[in-house]
């Protein structure tokens, strides 16, 4: 059986390690020179960054494992701390009454716990269409306008009223900033009508490669190869051939020149906009294909001449007089990310589109503004930053704005047509899947290759958020 794979991420390598484990060998056609997509770990003299800090953490058992199996002693147990910087302030997370209390002051919690009890007395107002009315609905309009607002259109780049709910269905229900916040000012201030008696807490550690996720992902591709799969890196699929609603080849191009791949299946993990509109679908379909879009990452590196900082994994940077998104701090995910103790590296995040000043800027200002904005939040005391790079990850997140579900069905509807294409991984299916559920969907696609009959499309709309402890 010839299998094709289009892209090496999570999803793609996982997809090529479980067919070669039925004696297939696939080809992975990768148009970077590297493989694990976002999850890869950049190297910077060698100081070592994640492209947004990625947990190893997951619900599912054969995830876990397949995990545990690449690396062994290699994916280490880390403890989890997170903090929220907004208005000058460190607020714990998940929240510690003391520190909310003396943060928000007492006016001002009673405030948050009493627009949160109008809101759960009141009901639903709104259609709840969009992130802003379903958080507001659910928490209390204060708590929304001073805990989610800021950061999420940071991330978004649009306002919080355009954003889908299903957004605020997937990531908060029953665990999220709000939740959290209910639960640290609920014991000094009182119970709330109609407040649940079990407030679901965060997980507290999480597993992570000794030297990054790239690890995992070069471990997983070294495995790919030794049993016969291939992995050809800077080569750009440009077509698709069709018989009677089945693809029977993939056309790509390379320094070599251009090559014709024969496929019994497609396995595609890269934009699913980009494989839809390189099928030239009917009108209706290329409509569908220009309304949605993705949102891009922005990573400044920075290097600091200072042993310690501070204790977080990363922190959430609320503040919207600032850029900035979140701060990791590389050391604390794992000593080995950086090769001299007597330094922190630290990664800064930006949220942009294509057509931002943002997206544009030069390296040099980029890390010149970063540094500033960080040292605006005190973290750094008077530590120089001593060095820096800039990592671009172009169409990181795609943007659930309002009616992007109907756009999305229509190339969900397309791509079914043809019966030996199977999408997976976050790109690949246009769904804010993190690396567990993009591995999940190439192994149950895999599955169905062999016979199974997953609903594939049906991971990750849980609306339990899945970092609780449960």
């Amino acid at each position: 059986m010839k299998v094709v794979i289009l892209g090496a991420g999570p999803a793609g390598l996982a997809a090529a390690l479980a067919l070669t484990k039925h004696g297939h060998t696939p080809i992975v056609l990768e148009m970077s020179g590297t493989v694990g997509g976002m999850c890869r770990t950049v190297s910077y003299n060698d100081y070592l960054f994640d492209i947004g800090g990625h947990r190893f953490f997951t619900k599912f058992d054969e995830v876990q494992a397949l995990w545990e199996d690449i690396l062994g002693d290699d994916l280490l147990l880390r403890p989890r701390l997170s903090r929220i910087f907004y208005q000058g302030k460190f607020f714990d997370y998940p929240l510690r009454a003391s520190n909310a209390l003396r943060n928000l002051g007492l006016r001002e919690s009673a405030r948050c716990v009493l627009s949160y009890g109008r809101a759960r007395l009141r009901g639903q107002r709104g259609s709840e269409d969009n992130f802003e009315e379903w958080v507001s609905n659910r928490f209390g309009y204060r708590l929304f306008d001073i805990f989610f607002r800021s950061y999420t259109e940071k991330v978004w780049g649009i306002p919080t009223h355009e954003i889908g709910a299903d957004w605020a269905a997937q990531r908060i229900k029953n665990m999220e900033l709000s939740t959290a916040i209910i639960g640290a000012l609920r014991r000094p201030l009182g119970r709330v009508v109609g407040e649940q008696s079990d407030v679901a807490s965060l997980i507290e550690e999480f597993h992570y490669p000794r030297r990054g996720p790239g690890m995992m992902y070069d471990a997983m591709a070294d495995r790919i190869r030794e049993a016969g799969g291939e992995i050809r890196f800077h080569t750009r699929v440009t077509g698709l051939e069709f018989t009677d609603g089945a693809i029977t080849a993939v056309s790509a191009e390379s320094e070599e020149g251009t090559t014709t791949l024969k496929a019994d299946h497609v396995m595609s993990s890269i934009p699913l906009t980009s494989l839809v509109k390189g099928m030239n679908p009917p009108s209706e379909v290329a409509a569908a294909v220009d309304a949605l879009t993705y949102r891009n990452l922005l990573t400044v590196n920075l290097i600091v001449d200072a042993a310690e900082l501070f204790p977080d994994n990363w922190i959430y940077v609320h503040e919207p007089a600032l850029q900035l998104g979140r701060i990791q701090n590389y050391k604390n995910w794992s000593p080995e990310m950086v090769p001299d103790s007597t330094k922190t590296s630290l990664g800064l995040e930006y949220f942009c589109s294509s057509d931002e000043p943002l997206w544009k800027m030069e390296d040099t200002a980029l890390i010149e503004m970063a540094t500033a904005e960080l040292k605006a939040t005190g973290l750094v005391g008077r530590a120089p930053v001593i060095d820096g790079c800039v990592v671009r990850a172009p169409r990181a997140y795609p943007v659930y704005n309002r009616g992007y579900e109907e756009h999305l069905a229509t190339l969900v509807d397309f791509v079914a047509k043809h019966t030996n294409l199977h999408p997976m991984g976050r790109y690949g299916m246009f769904k804010y899947n993190n690396s567990d559920h993009s591995i999940l969907t190439a192994l149950l696609s895999v599955e169905n290759i062999l016979g199974a009959d997953h609903k594939v499309w049906d991971v990750n709309t849980e609306t339990e958020y899945h970092e609780i402890r449960s």
